[in-house]
């Protein structure tokens, strides 16, 4: 056994979380964590871990950045081509995971995705710095290449092509997760941590609500 890493610790004492003072509803849970997190000045507060899962049912998890959110679920944008994009076609379930560690903070996130309208991949293309715009024209994401020279070159050349108006890419745009299951997680002492599940449930008139519960450390 490796001792030096058996003796990783860390006792979580920041804050807690309970069922008084969280809200019924895991949208505005997630928006005032998410506001915390911003105005705690936290290192990319937009990051979350991305998992999908492919034909062959292995796993894999990527960094992407969230770039909107509200009622219809978490929106981030990519490379349709990519790894990620190939497993969401074959499979269109996913799991969100934002991780703030100076707030001792998880949210975890599952549900059904689809993309976005091309509207909303057009205007949040166009909000894209310049070199970003022909990046994605360049990368061929998730593809072998030559090497980076190469992509160099091709970033060139469509920058050359384009100039400063770099269309959207057909292959580019945004995907929308829509929600299932939240679960918000509060690091405390002892290893006996809070966590709260919100999960949908059919309510009495049909119509299905969010339920929330705790689950054990």
């Amino acid at each position: 056994m490796n001792t030096d890493l058996a003796r990783l610790r860390k006792s979580y004492e920041r804050a807690e979380l309970n069922e008084q003072a969280s809200h019924a509803d895991p949208l505005a849970q997630f928006a005032q964590w998410f506001d915390e997190a911003r105005r705690s000045e936290v290192p990319e507060p937009n990051a979350m871990t991305l998992a999908t899962v492919g034909s062959d049912l292995r796993p894999s998890t990527r960094v992407v950045l969230i770039k909107d959110f509200d009622a219809r679920g978490i929106v981030w944008y990519t490379n349709y081509q990519s790894r990620k994009g190939q497993e969401l076609a074959g499979n269109p379930f996913a799991a969100l995971q934002f991780h703030w560690v100076e707030l001792e903070r998880v949210v975890r996130i599952e549900g059904r995705v689809e993309k976005v309208s091309d509207a909303e991949s057009d205007e949040y293309f166009a909000s894209r710095p310049l070199e970003s715009r022909i990046g994605a024209w360049a990368s061929p994401q998730s593809q072998p290449i030559a090497g980076r020279a190469w992509l160099v070159a091709e970033a060139a050349q469509y920058a050359a092509r384009f100039l400063l108006h770099p269309p959207r890419p057909p292959h580019w745009g945004g995907y929308r997760l829509r929600p299932d299951a939240w679960e918000f997680w509060q690091g405390r002492p002892s290893r006996l941590h809070d966590r709260l599940r919100y999960r949908l449930a059919p309510g009495d008139d049909g119509t299905d609500r969010w339920v929330r519960e705790r689950l054990a450390p």
